[in-house]
């Protein structure tokens, strides 16, 4: 059951390689302040005029390899990877004084059911044995509804899947949304371009990879049943709206009362479903994101076989604990999901993989003892005293603004009076006092934390909105904004450098947290997130001017990212990206602004020959250093909302004045845009 919010890794003094044209003449620098710039990894090739990724990360780029168990590497990679082995270490302490269902027991006896892999080989597809053979024991396309209620409890793809949520139409109650789902590839681009050559190649694996599932599990038709289900998924991603389409909050909004849902798909049993599911009691209505996708599958569950569907169950079965059944299994999966279709040569160490099972089970467990051990009180002191400047920066920016009118700006000022700034860590914690784990039942541990998850927010419904929860661990190196909640949140790991350095001079960590900071907060005023109001209400409070001069600087961000092509053939998709790309832009100029409010009118500091500005703009750059394996590129490039990082950089940086001023940029810079043709929003 999912939510609904948006989201977000040698010392040199540089006069030689100086980014500006206006070498410093002093230094006037507190010893003691460190500049945050990994000096390290500046290119001196490359002028940061011309490319101010390849200048600030350039060398990183040269001397890092993506490691063989990752499709890409970069900051965000890198500082996860380094938060793995401490939460590794928390469990292991865990288990040397664990009570019986205490909190410790939970975490140490789930991390020791996935790591016993000598029983888990023994054991087969064994544990799921009972479930496949419910599919096959199937005697009607009646009892369908039941298999996908099913499903949706222990979080195996089928054709919808609920989410509860604030309702954006009443930001009083929780509602259960309805939404599409049921493709086993990450977007219907990869079951329906014709035209693309590798999407086509993965199409012939895919099936090949089914086939091979099926039989392992003694599927005397599998060649058969894996060209139906491709078949099937492919008419699914027909029905399917595309993520463009669903990045609009009105269109996505279809109130359908319950009465009325046979009206939408004559002939389904939605009383089934929802008696099933455990919905059924508990609201009047349903939201449904996609109506003509369910008319669609609907359609085709009358259409097709009853033996198709089984075969298309079976799989999504088997294809949902592949990773956690014995050594065949889990190795196969690894060899279409991680290496054919995202290029990683080979798995995760064991541990690690017993790492990640624990977050998604025992997220908040895990980050209590992390925060405690991790994450010092004086971090969350300078990141609130962050966030306050740049809730300042936009205070007094709205009152400029150019495009906005008296009226709306007056809104949005309510607005962002209402934000809930949420750093670290949660006020309260899920209670997992329920969850039953075993340290020799790992499958049952799975369903179980499964269910669990999923009664957690079944039972929100009918009661208020709880707006103390978190949608991220605190372990995770991420960020978000939640429009329905109106609430930006930073869990703890994020607040690490290279995005933040306790230790350095604010230039940075304004460029870099900062950023991230203004990014979270601007999805409240971009294309997605201006449509809901302070409390979390889908309301225009727009005037229909104020639409029309937005959408002119949003479309030409539209047109500059269409322009860029990080894989040849795969230019980046700029309507997909519009949200993420505002953001970007609107974060990092209130950053700025913010950062120049931190100085109390004070000169900032020169620290290695950068002056404040300098630094502030490549701790920004900074963070994005990465590499991508191809086929992750070209998988991100078709279902991910924000750009390539590399055109992060590049592409927000070309639109920032402070960043002509920093670095004294010339018509001649490759990294020069008129100034007709920079987009500027805030």
């Amino acid at each position: 059951m999912k939510k609904v919010f948006t989201s977000t890794s040698l010392l040199l003094m540089l006069t030689a390689c100086a980014p500006s044209a206006k070498t410093p003449q002093t230094v006037a620098a507190n010893p003691q302040l460190l500049s945050g710039i990994d000096t390290q990894w500046i290119d001196t090739s490359v002028r940061i005029q011309d490319d101010a990724n390849l200048h600030v990360n350039g060398n990183w780029i040269k001397k890092n390899e993506i490691p063989a168990d990752k499709s890409a590497w970069g900051a965000f990679y890198e500082l996860r990877d380094a938060t793995l082995p401490q939460l590794k270490g928390i469990i292991e302490n865990a288990g040397s004084s664990a009570e019986t269902n205490s909190d410790a027991q939970k975490i140490s006896d789930l991390y020791a059911s996935f790591m016993d892999e000598t029983s888990i080989n023994a054991l087969g597809v064994s544990p799921i044995a009972s479930q496949l053979e419910s599919i096959n024991a199937l005697k009607s396309k009646q009892q369908i509804p039941t298999v996908i209620a099913q499903f949706n409890r222990v979080g195996a793809t089928a054709p919808y899947e609920p989410a509860v949520h604030q309702d954006a139409k009443d930001s009083t109650k929780y509602i259960v949304d309805i939404g599409q789902s049921g493709l086993g590839l990450p977007d219907r681009d990869y079951y329906l371009k014709d035209d693309d050559v590798k999407l086509k190649d993965i199409r012939v694996k895919y099936q090949a990879h089914i086939t091979k599932m099926l039989g392992m599990i003694g599927d005397t038709n599998a060649a058969a049943n894996a060209k139906n289900i491709l078949s099937l998924e492919t008419a699914i991603a027909k029905a399917q709206w595309t993520k463009v389409e669903n990045r609009d909050p009105v269109k996505t909004y279809n109130r359908v009362e319950l009465s009325e849902l046979n009206k939408l798909t004559p002939g389904y049993d939605w009383n089934q479903y929802l008696t099933e599911s455990d919905i059924k009691g508990k609201v009047d209505y349903l939201v449904v994101s996609q109506p003509s996708y369910l008319k669609g599958f609907n359609a085709l569950l009358k259409s097709q076989p009853l033996s198709v569907w089984k075969a298309y169950f079976r799989w999504h079965l088997l294809n949902n604990y592949a990773s956690y059944l014995s050594k065949n299994f889990s190795d196969e999966s690894f060899a279409f999901y991680g290496t054919a279709l995202r290029g990683i040569p080979e798995p995760e160490p064991r541990w690690k993989r017993a790492v990640r099972l624990e977050e998604g089970a025992l997220g908040e467990l895990l980050g209590k003892l992390y925060v405690a051990k991790y994450f010092p009180p004086q971090h969350k002191a300078r990141m609130e005293k962050l966030v306050g400047n740049l809730l300042i920066a936009y205070r007094t920016s709205i009152d400029t603004l150019d495009w906005m009118s008296p009226e709306t700006k007056k809104e949005a000022q309510a607005k962002l009076a209402t934000f809930n700034p949420k750093i670290g860590y949660p006020n309260k914690w899920i209670d997992y006092t329920t969850l039953v784990i075993s340290k020799n039942d790992l499958i049952g541990n799975i369903n179980r934390a499964s269910q669990f998850e999923y009664n957690r927010n079944l039972n929100k419904l009918g009661k208020p909105i709880d707006r103390d929860e978190w949608g991220m661990t605190p372990q995770t190196v991420n960020a978000y904004y939640n429009p329905e909640l109106n609430e930006i949140v930073f869990p703890a790991a994020i607040m690490q450098p290279p995005f933040f350095n306790i230790n350095a001079d604010d230039a940075v960590n304004y460029g870099a947290i900062g950023a991230v900071i203004g990014h979270e907060i601007s999805h409240g005023f971009d294309d997605q997130g201006s449509q809901y109001d302070g409390h979390g209400n889908l309301r225009d409070w727009w005037t229909k001017e104020d639409h029309e001069k937005f959408s002119a600087k949003t479309q030409q961000l539209v047109k500059q990212y269409s322009a860029y092509i990080p894989v040849p053939g795969y230019p980046v998709n700029g309507e997909l990206t519009l949200g993420e790309n505002i953001a970007d832009n609107s974060g990092l100029a209130i950053a700025y602004k913010a950062y120049l409010i931190s100085l109390n009118g004070k000169p900032a500091p020169i620290i290695e020959g950068y002056t404040g500005e300098q630094r502030f703009y490549v701790g920004f750059s900074q963070v994005w250093r990465s590499k991508f394996r191809e086929e992750e590129a070209i998988s991100r490039i078709k279902a991910d909302p924000h750009s390539p990082p590399q055109f992060r950089v590049i592409g927000t940086l070309k639109n920032q004045p402070g960043f002509y001023k920093a670095f004294d940029l010339k018509e001649s810079d490759k990294m020069y845009l008129a100034p007709g043709e920079r987009v500027i929003i805030w």
